[in-house]
């Protein structure tokens, strides 16, 4: 087992020419996409994989400064082709991984036929004419909640994000992954994705992106997947969905998967 294929927990499942690379977002793990990956190994092969920094990871990899911009985890999803021999990839990138996944097609355009970005967002913080989500404010005691009491922080952020029922499976799945993380590293994550400012960089991406956003998010307003589409320097199209939440291929696969299905199936109608 090669260096990348272990720091990664590197997963390849399914048969067929299509290969999809499943990414998911801060706080969980490949384990997020359970719902999904039965749909999808009998026609396609499927590349799962945990973000370095990730409770499942092994946190010597963690280098802080490294993952103190998207860039580096941008490198690990190239690196990840290349040890695959991957040629070209549909990218399904959840919440962070959603940039991580556009930061990467701009160095390597080839290498992706299209991206699929879920809640995905350029920039957390409030600006004079864009409407991220959060004052700096917010986020100083969100991070300052973190740094006093992690465990504390997990139980209260987790049901917030996935929103819903308290008790419902979805939110003790997140809570656990959550919880998984080493709270300097998952500190340290936070930050790095909730101060980042991607607008700039949104017209240099030339792989169609198909932009799937849930109706209420706490992390993600609406407004920030048209921001998405009316910048993105490729085609690119934007489904609202009925779900509720950050992570709703947990709490509504239901709903989300049918939804993401069509999106890997079916590409722009131009």
């Amino acid at each position: 087992m090669g260096i990348v294929e272990e720091a990664h927990n590197l997963k390849v499942v399914g048969s067929g020419e299509q290969v999809i690379v499943l990414a998911h977002g801060f706080g969980s793990d490949q384990s997020l996409w359970k719902h999904l990956v039965p749909h999808l190994v009998d026609e396609y092969r499927v590349v799962l994989f945990d973000n370095i920094g990730a409770g499942t990871t092994n946190p010597e990899y963690f280098d802080f400064e490294r993952y103190s911009t998207l860039e580096g985890y941008a490198y690990d999803v190239l690196a990840i082709l290349e040890e695959l021999q991957i040629q070209s990839c549909i990218f399904v990138g959840h919440s962070v991984s959603a940039m991580i996944g556009a930061i990467a097609s701009i160095t390597r355009p080839d290498l992706f036929s299209k991206l699929i970005l879920i809640n995905g967002s350029p920039r957390y913080l409030n600006d004079a004419d864009y409407y991220g989500g959060f004052e700096q404010e917010e986020l100083d005691q969100l991070f300052e909640a973190m740094k006093s009491n992690y465990k504390a922080w997990c139980s209260g952020f987790a049901p917030l994000a996935v929103g819903g029922d308290m008790d419902s499976v979805a939110v003790q799945e997140f809570s656990r992954t959550l919880f998984n993380m080493r709270p300097d590293i998952a500190l340290s994550v936070a930050q790095t994705i909730f101060q980042v400012d991607l607008r700039q960089i949104l017209c240099h991406v030339t792989v169609p992106c198909h932009i799937l956003q849930s109706i209420k998010d706490l992390a993600v307003p609406v407004v920030v997947s048209e921001h998405l589409h009316q910048n993105l320097g490729s085609e690119s199209i934007v489904e609202v969905m009925t779900s509720d939440g950050h992570l709703p291929q947990l709490s509504s696969p239901d709903i989300v998967v049918p939804v993401l299905l069509r999106h890997i199936r079916y590409n722009i109608a131009t």
